[in-house]
């Protein structure tokens, strides 16, 4: 005797389901699957990557300001600023040192004071090679000065700017 109950498109749509597992898949399904994750994959991978090098700017920059805040408060100590980073020893006014680390956090870039006296300062972030930030040709260098000036200079020293500190 058939059922006058009528099915719901949910379990339609499952019925649906199970016959296609019972039958597998054919090849040209298993190939457009393939087609739709490798489009997928190509339009993820270059953003991905530009997400990574947009991280390593930032971590540029937040060196840069962690060493001008440690360089201010030198100067109230001391009345005069530094380029003598040294990560293991105390900071000292006689001879007037910073304890400061020499790379970023993740060491993607090293940090220098490029020239210090009683007036100013020029700190540098330089891009280590060999790091993920290596594919960044665009801001490989940045620099911060004691008035606030920021600079950045791509792999052929042509400036940068805007883009290596505004984004």
């Amino acid at each position: 005797m058939p059922s006058n109950r009528r099915q719901s498109p949910h379990a339609a749509h499952l019925g649906c389901l199970v016959r296609l597992h019972g039958r597998g898949l054919t090849f040209i399904e298993l190939l457009v699957v393939v087609v739709i994750v490798g489009v997928l994959a190509a339009a993820a991978v270059p953003s991905y990557w530009n997400f990574v090098l947009r991280a390593g700017r930032a971590e540029a920059r937040a060196t840069l300001f962690a060493l001008a805040t440690a360089e201010e408060k030198l100067y109230l100590q001391c009345h005069t600023y530094t380029t003598v980073l040294d990560p293991s020893s105390a900071t000292a006014c006689s001879p007037v040192t910073l304890r400061f680390p020499l790379t970023s956090e993740r060491g993607h870039y090293s940090i220098a004071v490029a020239s210090a006296d009683a007036a100013s300062w020029t700190a540098t972030a330089t891009r280590v090679p060999g790091t993920s930030q290596s594919a960044d040709t665009n801001c490989r260098i940045f620099s911060l000065t004691s008035a606030g000036a920021k600079h950045a200079f791509d792999d052929s020293h042509a400036a940068t700017d805007r883009e290596c500190w505004d984004r």
